[in-house]
């Protein structure tokens, strides 16, 4: 079974195509333009170089959230339009799951992104051959996840750009017992994607294109705003 991942959660945007456990290629760019501009000619090139059409993609997966408002939406329209076009199913992944998944044989992994005002979006992982959550996606105060954290055994893979917004917090407070992701890995991944999107398809959870919607997670700022104003 082939498979298109797609993550445009952060401001990674990021492809790839597997076939069954096969990586057969993989694009991935962290550039000054936006993700409307780089997706889609990314997709094209990349598929392009494995000589394949959009129809022979057997799978389409999407990282569904949480992250940028915007870049979700750009993702999961690119998405549900090629799943619509093609008649291929189409299943959406945890962004959080898919940045864990960038830490091999790491057995605890807190992956996290900055949600602003001293709070993350996080979720933590036991891994194994695939994630396994210990606690669920939620958004959160740093502090917060930080005695979460301490009550863990042994030490833990911080993952994000919420680690790196909060690291002297998280060093001061977990001294040793963090050790943050280097740059290289620090990253999501549309194989990752591939893989949580084929472990969901074969459980038997596929999307309603029509109805599905990102996973924020938390209002948008204009939803704030509006509330506040009430």
């Amino acid at each position: 079974m082939r498979v298109l991942g797609i993550d445009t959660s952060t401001l990674m945007t990021t492809c790839a195509v597997m076939e069954d456990d096969n990586l057969l290629g993989e694009f991935s760019l962290s550039l000054d333009m936006s993700h409307s501009e780089a997706l889609v000619p990314m997709i094209r090139q990349l598929m392009d170089n494995l000589k394949l059409k959009i129809n022979d993609i057997d799978l389409f997966a999407v990282a569904s959230g949480p992250g940028s408002f915007t870049g979700l939406r750009i993702g999961l329209a690119t998405a549900k339009s090629f799943a619509h076009v093609t008649g291929k199913p189409l299943v959406g992944v945890s962004s959080l799951e898919t940045l864990s998944m960038a830490v091999p044989y790491q057995p605890l992994v807190a992956a996290m992104m900055d949600a602003r005002r001293d709070r993350v979006f996080t979720g933590v992982y036991r891994l194994e051959e695939y994630p396994e959550v210990l606690l669920s996606p939620d958004a959160i105060p740093v502090d917060e996840l930080i005695e979460y954290l301490k009550g863990l055994d042994g030490n833990i893979i911080l993952i994000g750009d919420g680690a790196v917004a909060y690291r002297d917090k998280f060093r001061s407070a977990l001294g040793d017992k963090a050790v943050f992701a280097p740059g290289h890995i620090n990253l999501s991944s549309g194989s990752a994607v591939c893989r949580l999107g084929s472990r969901k398809y074969r459980e038997g959870h596929i999307e309603d294109i029509f109805i599905m919607a990102p996973d924020y997670l938390r209002d948008s700022q204009a939803q704030r705003t509006l509330k506040d104003k009430r």
